[in-house]
């Protein structure tokens, strides 16, 4: 932490294995004096309305929404209206904060979110509510909530293999440090400005991620369907969605240009990557972004025997079968041979006979106006999970160019968006520190590892609070 935070002057010996020494006058305590618990609806995705009441899941606090929830700016279910009448108790109180009861992973174990509006919200199904006693320190017990120190409690006492879970028992047992009440208010006065501005630098990279994105897409869009000369003819491709493209080119359907196609396996996995010797299933999320990431799989337990006929091989092209809508067709080619990496069923594979290369397959699948066909034919009860039938694929129209003409198309898109790689694997590399900075300075401030009871905020900030009040 940067010189400009001076330590308190003087601590002692916390008593907590993952705390050690926090300042002389803060207070230990147990979870369960400063708060109530209650759980959530007990109800299913199948209870879930687009109109009613506000209601928050378990998915919802493993979302990217972070730490606060405001229903007016996050898109949220709802429940029905009854539930006003027959299920009060879980009706969230501003500042109540609400954790997801399961996990998939231990990391997040502990995940919560914390209603910041007076919206009537439900805490919905897989959900503990933890209210506050002394609710003016609701956004301090936030921060606390959000430090390593705090959260590495939570994964030492989860249960679980397959999936981590959490109880209020587990909660109540929590131990917490409190300082007075002045020095929480000006510690969530400090945070509250200090990741503000780490938010701020987060969301201007996330921006121009986005923008990359947008610039990449558009290279590829562009020589795929038009080609790297410009002074082309061109001519009418028959499909009104597809418009024109060189005449020397051919349109077809892929369905006569595959040797396989086919879906993979399903077996019940651990909700970890495989390691060592291990072989592991590949998750959908493998092919989200369109490079393959084979890292993306679940260990097959040992007692299982692998079918190794779906062990995935360099070239084949991958294709997410269910998905969430922005996603379900996602596309990428396998760069290697895999001696342990298997297929699942939400996968499908294609191998192609010599007509078309793999990777044009896989940048043609990508374009928006081939996106927007696969959106089309996908079918699902919601927006959160769709699939796509074989069919859907097949009977895709697709452009070829001549073999020689796709190997310089290939290589000069490979060639333009390297640099784009390049410039967002930085940008990743930034918000990746700034993460760690945010986190770093939460724990050290609601640990006292730093003492702000003598900061103020600068003078900008209090001139825009003025200006907005």
């Amino acid at each position: 932490m940067e010189a400009r935070y001076k330590p308190y002057s003087e601590y002692k010996d916390s008593t907590i294995e993952w705390l050690r020494e926090i300042p002389a006058h803060w207070d230990v305590s147990k979870l369960r004096y400063m708060f109530s618990f209650g759980k959530g609806l007990g109800i299913t995705k199948e209870n879930l309305l687009d109109d009613g009441v506000f209601c928050v899941n378990y998915g919802e606090v493993h979302s990217k929404y972070g730490f606060e929830l405001d229903p007016s700016i996050h898109q949220l279910k709802c429940v029905s209206e009854d539930y006003l009448i027959s299920s009060q108790s879980a009706l969230l109180l501003k500042g109540d904060l609400v954790f997801a009861d399961t996990s998939e992973d231990i990391d997040g174990s502990g995940n919560f979110t914390q209603l910041t509006t007076d919206h009537v919200v439900f805490s919905g199904y897989h959900t503990i509510i933890a209210r506050p006693a002394d609710r003016q320190c609701s956004r301090f017990y936030a921060y606390l909530f959000d430090s390593r120190e705090f959260r590495a409690q939570i994964r030492y006492a989860v249960k679980g293999v397959k999936v981590f879970s959490i109880t209020q028992a587990i909660l109540r047992g929590v131990n917490i440090w409190l300082p007075t009440l002045d020095e929480r208010q000006k510690i969530t006065n400090f945070l509250d400005h200090e990741t503000a501005k780490i938010d701020t630098l987060i969301e201007k990279q996330q921006q121009l991620i986005q923008l990359l994105k947008e610039k990449r897409q558009a290279v590829i869009s562009h020589a795929v369907t038009k080609g790297l000369n410009p002074k082309v003819k061109m001519r009418d491709s028959g499909v009104e969605w597809l418009g024109e493209v060189p005449t020397d080119w051919k349109i077809s359907k892929l369905k006569y240009h595959t040797r396989l196609f086919e879906q993979g396996w399903s077996p019940q996995c651990d909700s970890r990557q495989a390691e060592g010797d291990e072989f592991g299933v590949l998750k959908v999320g493998c092919v989200n972004y369109g490079t393959f990431d084979s890292n993306e799989n679940k260990a097959l337990p040992k007692e299982l025997t692998p079918r190794l006929q779906y062990l995935i091989q360099q070239g084949d092209l991958l294709i997410s079968r269910a998905n969430t809508k922005d996603l379900v067709g996602s596309a990428a080619v396998v760069d290697k041979n895999y001696d342990k990496i298997i297929l699942c069923d939400k996968l499908y594979r294609l191998r192609f006979n010599e007509s078309i290369e793999p990777q044009w397959a896989a940048y043609y699948l990508a374009l928006p106006i081939v996106r927007q066909q696969i959106e089309l034919g996908a079918s699902g009860a919601s927006h959160s999970m769709q699939n796509i039938g074989q069919s859907t694929i097949k009977e895709l129209p697709i452009v070829i160019p001549s073999p020689k003409e796709v190997g310089a198309i290939l290589l000069e898109v490979k060639n333009k968006t390297a640099i784009f790689e390049l410039t967002l694997n930085l940008a990743n590399d930034q918000i990746a520190l700034l993460h760690e900075r945010r986190t770093a300075l939460i724990s050290a401030a609601v640990t006292g590892k730093i003492d702000v009871r003598n900061w103020v905020a600068p003078k900008e900030s209090q001139a825009n609070k003025t200006v907005a009040a």
